[in-house]
């Protein structure tokens, strides 16, 4: 049989010695130059820490045969010219007290001299004391007088020219456009305070005015995403946090429009990340990704920055704090539906006794808006009860009761036929101003395929999947109820459980007794590689206790992923998802005018109750525009 094994040759033996510089600069530069978008985001940060107010960026060839970044900041002195483009000489850090609280986006001394090694760079730059600027040449260090207003220009010609290798693994050249028009982006987004504008082969590609964040932001992200999205703007712990979270009916097939900053920073970090998606578990569908742009901001000393040459991934010192706070953050953006958080007073319904909202001969649409209401049932509202419901999802629907409207109907008698309150006349008042309030997702009009229900508000027609609506009602209500108590009742197991277990797992479970005892899970020690389980979370009598239990220990070992809690949750909210969707309103079953008001009204008065618990929606508005284009009404 012919040997195929390749001959070995021992290594080369040389004499240890040193680098060039060079060649070490060029080493360097693998790490922080990968692409021509790699070199914009270097000198972006660079004319933010000099204070730039407006920024230029001119690119030929996608970035490949020359990129021009341009700022108005503070300059360079003709003195530091000489170590502007050495390595780790650098005016943002002198200390390592200054290194372990950096507030600046640059720190490290890198990136200009390793841009300098693979291609060829020219620095024009003037400070406001400077009579006029100076030019550096970084192939042959010399210095020259120079024609510039404040500012700095960085001029780089012919990426990696110098290591032609490298060059061959660029993609093509609206390829790396697009990257860097999208370092450009990021940095748009952080810093509304600063202008930007983009130009390729002397066309004008973007433009960013100074604005307020918001403005920008819609500018940046475009109508679509601020209009699917929620703000989000809240202080927890030891954050900070600002920005926008997508809606989960916006969420997308990609993770293309997700956005994390923190100082300032744009950061690729997996706890960050984690975070967020644990705050849309149970309202996305599949795999479907959400969309959001987040702005953190902690105390300089609480993140290191300094993990990757790049500075793309951040370290916290408290990772289970930022991830707690952040998550929850999201959590309560996302909570309050749909209805309430993006329709607004313009969706309110308008009430019977309106005249103000009755149709108009010509158009069929209300004169003026409805005036906005505060969320009441009227007291003829019953509630809508559960059938063939598990235990603990067969408490009924309390009934909404709000504030009564002010005036006669307050002092009338309930059982007086002609008290507007009474169920035989709900929908025509003695007064105009005693109307029932107006409610986002409208009043009940039908029941269609015994599946949805039709509402209509002041936008036209609301759609209404009964039994995912409900579930998501049940759904929350066990949550609520699962969470009342700190501790989770535990179950003693009848015969004890083992488990084969690793040494870290051992050591955990050993210095974790009181974690895991509150989690409900009695877990002991039994050999050196053996582990007991003696007792289970009372809520999970289903679960894979081996499964569980290693999760937990893998979740406490690592705390940086959200707490062994998080373990038990998921564990636990699987259940009671079970359990609302058995419990909630079946298809096909009747409901009655009162019974579908009941559930428009908890659906507003519930967290997430855009969809369900497996993500689906379970609402829809269509509006007057739609159906008058479907009827060609006005063509």
């Amino acid at each position: 049989m012919t040997d195929l094994a390749l001959p070995l040759h021992p290594p080369l033996r040389r004499r240890i010695g040193e680098l060039p510089d060079t060649l070490i600069s060029q080493i360097a530069a693998g790490e922080v130059v990968e692409r021509p978008a790699s070199v914009v985001r270097e000198l972006l940060d660079n004319a933010l820490d000099a204070g730039a107010r407006q920024v230029v960026v001119r690119l030929a060839a996608g970035g490949v045969r020359a990129i021009v970044v341009e700022d108005d900041g503070g300059g360079i002195a003709r003195e530091d010219l000489p170590l502007a483009l050495k390595r780790h000489a650098t005016s943002k850090i002198a200390s390592l007290a200054e290194l372990e609280a950096v507030s600046t986006m640059g720190f490290r001394g890198e990136a200009l001299a390793a841009i300098a090694s693979v291609a060829a760079v020219t620095l024009v730059t003037r400070t406001e004391d400077a009579p006029h600027a100076w030019r550096l040449d970084a192939q042959d260090g010399e210095i020259a007088p120079a024609a510039r207003a404040v500012g700095t220009t960085v001029e780089v010609q012919e990426l990696f020219f110098s290591t032609p290798a490298r060059r061959k693994f660029l993609k093509t050249d609206a390829t790396e456009l697009a990257h860097a028009l999208e370092v450009v982006r990021r940095h748009a987004l952080a810093r509304p305070e600063v202008g930007f504008t983009v130009w390729h082969e002397a066309r004008l590609l973007a433009q960013w005015r100074p604005a307020a964040a918001a403005v920008r932001w819609a500018e940046v992200l475009g109508p679509e995403f601020v209009a699917a999205s929620s703000p989000l703007q809240a202080a927890r712990g030891p954050l900070a946090l600002a920005g926008r979270v997508g809606r989960p009916e916006a969420a997308r097939a990609r993770a293309d429009l997700q956005y994390l900053f923190v100082n300032g920073r744009h950061v690729r970090d997996r706890l960050l990340a984690h975070a967020v998606r644990s705050a849309y578990e149970d309202q996305l569908h599949g795999s479907r990704q959400p969309a959001y742009a987040l702005f953190l901001h902690i105390a300089p000393d609480g993140v290191d920055v300094n993990v990757h040459p790049a500075k793309v991934e951040v370290r916290f010192r408290d990772g289970r704090a930022v991830h707690q706070a952040l998550r929850h953050a999201v959590e309560d953006a996302l909570a309050p539906t749909r209805a309430l958080a993006g329709l607004g007073a313009a969706t309110l319904a308008p009430t019977a006794g309106d005249a103000a909202a009755a149709p108009g001969p010509a158009t069929g649409r209300p004169a003026t808006p409805p005036p906005a209401a505060a969320l009441a049932m009227p007291r003829w509202q019953p509630a809508l009860a559960l059938a063939d419901a598990p235990p603990l999802a067969r408490e009924p629907l309390p009934p909404w009761r709000g504030p009564a409207p002010a005036g006669p109907a307050d002092s009338a008698d309930p059982a007086d036929p002609a008290d507007p309150a009474d169920p035989a006349d709900p929908a025509d008042p003695a007064d105009p101003a005693e109307a029932a309030p107006a409610w986002p997702l409208g009043r009940a009009l039908a029941q269609v395929g015994g599946v949805y229900v039709l509402a209509e508000n002041a936008q036209g027609l609301v759609v209404v999947d009964m039994h995912a609506a409900h579930e998501r009602i049940v759904y929350e209500r066990l949550k609520r109820s699962a969470a009342a108590g700190s501790r989770l009742p535990a179950q003693p197991l009848l015969i004890p459980q083992t488990l084969a277990a690793t040494p870290v797992e051992i050591a955990t479970a050993e210095a974790e007794q009181a974690t895991l005892q509150a989690l409900g899970l009695d877990l002991g020690v039994l050999g050196s590689a053996t582990l007991v389980l003696r007792s289970r979370p009372a809520a999970l009598p289903d679960a894979d206790l081996a499964e569980l239990a290693r999760s937990v220990l893998a979740e406490l070992a690592h705390p940086d992923g959200g707490g062994a809690s998080r373990a038990v949750q998921r564990a636990r909210d699987d259940l009671l998802a079970t359990m609302a969707c058995h419990g909630a309103v079946r298809a096909h079953r009747r409901l009655t005018v009162e019974e579908m008001n009941a559930l428009l009204r908890e659906m507003e008065a519930t967290d997430r109750a855009d969809t369900c618990n497996h993500g689906r929606p379970t609402w829809r508005q269509v509006t007057l525009k739609e159906l008058d284009a479907l009827f060609l009404r006005g063509r």
